[in-house]
């Protein structure tokens, strides 16, 4: 993906990948995400149009979560797993009428897409567009996305989490979604490739009284892990079954078979996990994929670190449930990491 000149003139610095890493004033951008709102490029994240009478129910069949019956204008997040119920990938998917939405992770578009082909039959209804290289997505995110959003559609800010709409923005039109937040709010906006530059331009313009400013991805990932939320190539591999790394509620547990379901279930029937993913402060910022230690014993992995402008260095790891205790200090290649508390949505917020 080509850097987007529009950017350029900003003050972005760009990843080999083409999307922003920075304006400049990092600090500002981790802070206003914090207190205000950003404007962000997430195109490298995977996006799938899903035609076809079997498009919803070819997902729900090789999926973790129910999403046959979704909603028009509603969307799931829902997880492909192994044989052995270790995570493949994670989507979240938005039925927009005659067609859905497949949002995937930084880089997942084209294995998302693979999967989907490899599954299905030759009596499925199901085509397949990838609309990432016609299009560009961008992210509002913070304090004050919502107060942003409803500067453009008031309505849309009055619905349920992981919503979509179609909406205009100046003359362009747009599919505006809720997604899975990293501060706050989010909303992710999918522009065509020929309208990007308006939109950014006109969504800089109309937040500017809400102190909406342009953010690179060194700022989201920093959130990210704040939040404590899992990402691929961390948290989201197959060294982790979902209800491991917070995932509960992106799990059905009263649908039908997919692949994985049974070690899945079976975990969920014993009522407790030998791991789980937490939310950690370290003393200094440490490689991912370190070893955590409690008194010299190995107890899990750091799988997430990121040293934040703010000056806090937050991480996420998955430990020993008997381990994962708010206040207990471990340890990653020395830097004490202080267990700050649970991540994701655990078994006690859906049972």
């Amino acid at each position: 993906m080509s850097s987007a000149t529009f950017q350029l003139e900003q003050g972005a610095v760009f990843a080999p990948d083409g999307i922003p890493l920075h304006y400049g004033d990092l600090a500002g951008e981790y802070q206003s995400a914090l207190t205000a709102a950003v404007l962000m490029d997430r195109s490298h994240e995977g996006r799938l149009l899903l035609r076809g009478g079997d498009r919803l129910a070819l997902i729900h069949r090789i999926s973790t979560n129910d999403v046959e019956k979704l909603p028009e204008h509603e969307g799931k997040p829902t997880i492909f797993t192994s044989p052995i119920g270790r995570v493949i990938d994670r989507i979240t998917i938005y039925n927009t009428g005659e067609t859905a939405l497949v949002l995937t992770d930084p880089g997942r578009g084209q294995a998302v897409s693979n999967m989907i082909r490899r599954n299905i039959f030759f009596n499925d209804n199901l085509q397949i567009e990838d609309i990432a290289p016609t299009t560009r997505q961008f992210v509002i995110a913070g304090a004050k996305a919502d107060a942003v959003i409803a500067e453009f559609t008031s309505d849309a800010v009055n619905t349920s989490v992981l919503s979509s709409h179609q909406v205009t923005v100046e003359n362009d039109q747009v599919m505006l979604s809720r997604v899975t937040p990293v501060a706050k709010s989010q909303w992710s906006i999918i522009a065509a490739e020929s309208a990007a530059e308006r939109v950014w331009h006109a969504l800089l313009q109309i937040g500017n009284a809400q102190g909406l400013r342009a953010a690179g991805s060194l700022a989201y990932n920093a959130l990210r892990v704040r939040s404590g939320r899992p990402a691929a190539g961390h948290e989201l591999s197959s060294e982790y079954i979902p209800l491991e790394i917070g995932l509960w509620d992106e799990v059905s547990f009263t649908k039908g078979c997919y692949t994985g379901q049974e070690i899945i279930a079976r975990m969920e029937s014993r009522g407790k996990l030998a791991r789980t993913i937490i939310q950690l402060e370290l003393e200094r910022p440490v490689e991912a994929n370190t070893p955590l230690h409690l008194e010299g014993r190995e107890i899990g992995m750091l799988t997430s670190c990121a040293a934040a402008p703010d000056g806090i260095n937050y991480g996420i790891g998955v430990v020993k449930t008997a381990t994962a205790q708010p206040g207990l200090t471990l340890t990653a290649n020395e830097a004490a990491a202080k267990i700050k508390g649970l991540a994701g949505v655990q078994p006690a917020a859906e049972h």
